[in-house]
């Protein structure tokens, strides 16, 4: 089950590297969701609240991409994916690839659907919440 866990999660990222995050299939119904770090922390429990909350981040960016850099199954329940996020601000028209923004997810996966998904804009942050440092990332390569 751990190799589909992965396979799993690299299918959420080839759409989300093209910047559709439309689909929810991969969601258990009941998906604790959680922004671990950023402007707006929290925590919200549905599907529904994942899409409303999803919805509120990415209406202020434009041509958001949160692409694979690195995908390691952490355990038989968990895959950390180390990401490269681009797009430009909105208001601003920032180039937010210009910055660099590397960010990780945490995918909580049983019976084939994420059950809790822990979304970071600070990579550095989620390896120490993991008890990992930078050095200890992913050997896999992200194709």
């Amino acid at each position: 089950m751990a190799d589909a866990n992965v396979e799993l999660v690299r299918s959420i990222y080839a759409a989300w590297g093209r910047g559709d995050f439309s689909s929810i299939e991969w969601a258990d119904p009941q998906i604790e969701f959680v922004l671990a770090d950023g402007v707006s922390p929290g925590s919200w429990t549905g599907v529904s609240e994942m899409n409303r909350v999803w919805r509120e981040v990415l209406a202020a960016w434009r041509e958001f991409r949160a692409e694979l850099e690195a995908c390691t199954r952490l355990d038989d329940e968990r895959v950390l994916v180390l990401t490269d996020n681009t797009g430009r601000g909105r208001a601003s028209s920032i180039d937010v690839g210009g910055i660099r923004t590397k960010g990780a997810n945490v995918f909580h996966l049983r019976g084939g659907k994420v059950t809790r998904l822990v979304a970071y804009w600070d990579r550095q942050r989620a390896l120490a919440d993991l008890g990992m440092s930078g050095s200890e990332r992913s050997s896999e390569s992200p194709g």
